[in-house]
């Protein structure tokens, strides 16, 4: 690897550039997105917008590229960094001169990032990220990897070097390497639900959007009528039903495959002596380092058919200001080895119990109660397009729900132990949530008025990246938990972070 000198002000690749200028060309179109879309419509149908004629609109926005590129050097010109013994430095503006100085020891995560663009022109980006909010964030777009993985090292080289501080090592050990059968195989078996509701919602707004638009250019199919028109059996809906109920499944399930695949491309995860190192990603590469001492919550995820297959996911809470990139942490197409291994390495001593306690048959209540809402808005949505005849949705629907929460009731326990919170959830999933205790931040007992009736509470465990509930359980076990969580908080001093 070659040497870099950041004691002195360097700026980033002049490849920067590029980046720089197709950032602010994809920001600035995502401003004016409105406004574009009115220029289409109106030189489609009036040859002019505003009294501008085509060429005078190109030679706009041929204009608003020359000044974008300029900005885009200047801002490439005026970046610059470097280090000193316990500091970051930056030098950014263009009109204004901003300088910043983060200390090391503040220094949260570094993340090396590669979108599509970036790719192309074979430089990354790395992202600092310290406590507190987005605008902590500082990324550096363009620079060549080795460069990064270097400056990344150097970012953590503390004084008082902390045991776990995040290692870069040539000699690396890949522990675990995806192959595209299991990504595939993990695309096909994983949770459709959200994705169907997804492109359900969709298509739905897609359709009342261009109502209106479609009759007036006098389109012979009437979706309405043709509703109308079918709708004189109940075999017939009930076969117009299945057949939307199974496109859209088999859509999901496409749309699904596709985007795990984009999204975990190339997954492996490197194995270093005190932390692993997550990457993957077809378009956006990313390269996220998981630190033992941050994190904060793990959660493990698998289903009945996935466990036939011996797939499970793994994925990671950190405290994190970035919540677009915590979604990252997660390791998907693991194997039941793998998921122990994994356990074992960020959570010391961490042991699945044996015995685990279930909430009270009150939970079960509650979630049927939850189910009408769903119920009602599919049936009134179902109502306004198909008519009446849409009530026959509810042969299949009620059944559905039923075993919703019947599996909900049945994945739902907890156990509580000297060092650990484990709470299981899930309807098609079985989610496992593990939480240690010197990691929480807050405990709350909530319990309603009903629920203090029937002597039934819940305990919110919280932590600095999510909250986890132990739902409905007698109120004596609720206030056990609860006193001996908040005195092994308090009573063990150990750091969140």
């Amino acid at each position: 690897m070659e040497k870099v000198d950041f004691s002195q002000p360097i700026r980033q690749s002049s490849k920067g550039i590029i980046i720089i200028f197709a950032f602010n060309v994809i920001k600035f179109f995502k401003n004016f997105f409105a406004l574009f879309i009115a220029l289409a419509f109106g030189l489609v149908r009036k040859k002019s917008f505003l009294s501008l004629t085509p060429m005078n609109i190109i030679l706009i926005i041929l204009g608003i590229f020359i000044i974008i590129f300029i900005i885009a050097v200047l801002k490439y010109l005026h970046f610059k960094f470097h280090l000193s013994e316990t500091d970051f430095h930056l030098s950014t503006g263009v009109i204004n001169k901003d300088n910043k100085t983060i200390p090391k020891s503040k220094i949260q995560n570094v993340y090396i990032k590669q979108n599509f663009v970036q790719q192309l022109i074979n430089v990354v980006s790395l992202k600092i990220e310290t406590a507190g909010d987005k605008k902590s964030e500082i990324e550096i777009s363009a620079l060549d990897k080795s460069t990064a993985l270097l400056l990344k090292k150097e970012l953590f080289n503390r004084i008082n070097v902390d045991s776990e501080n995040l290692e870069v090592s040539e000699n690396t050990n890949v522990f675990f390497k995806a192959s595209i059968k299991r990504l595939l195989l993990e695309g096909i078996l994983h949770n459709h639900l959200k994705s169907f509701a997804i492109i359900a919602s969709f298509v739905l707004g897609l359709y009342y959007e261009f109502k209106d638009y479609i009759e007036n250019l006098e389109f012979d199919m009437d979706i309405d009528g043709y509703a109308e028109y079918e709708g004189d059996t109940m075999i017939k809906f009930l076969y117009i039903y299945v057949l939307i109920i199974f496109l859209g499944l088999l859509i999901s399930m496409l749309f699904s495959v596709v985007r795990i695949f984009i999204a975990n491309f190339n997954l492996e995860v490197i194995e270093n002596q005190k932390t692993l190192e997550i990457n993957k990603g077809l378009f956006n590469k990313v390269s996220l380092s998981l630190t033992p001492s941050k994190i904060q919550n793990i959660v493990v995820k698998t289903n009945r058919l996935k466990r036939y297959f011996n797939l499970y996911s793994l994925d990671v809470k950190q405290a994190m200001a970035n919540k677009k990139l915590s979604k990252n942490l997660g390791i998907i197409a693991l194997d039941k080895y793998q998921i122990n291994h994994l356990l074992n390495k960020l959570l010391s001593d961490y042991q699945i119990e044996d015995e685990v306690l279930k909430p009270e048959t009150y939970y079960r209540r509650i979630l049927i109660l939850k189910s009408l809402l769903p119920i009602f808005i599919i049936n009134s949505v179902a109502f306004l397009i198909f008519d009446v005849t849409a009530l026959w949705l509810n042969l299949i629907l009620v059944p559905i729900v039923i075993l919703f929460v019947r599996l909900r009731y049945k994945k739902a326990h907890y156990n509580v132990s000297e060092r650990f919170v484990t709470v299981g959830s899930g309807a098609v999933d079985t989610i496992t949530n593990i939480l240690e205790i010197n990691k929480i931040q807050a405990v709350e007992l909530s319990q309603s008025l009903f629920q203090k009736r029937k002597e039934i509470a819940s305990v919110v465990i919280y932590t600095a990246s999510k909250s986890v509930t132990i739902p409905y359980v007698k109120e004596k076990d609720a206030k056990s938990i609860y006193d001996f969580l908040l005195f092994r908080v308090e009573s063990q001093g150990g750091d969140w972070m």
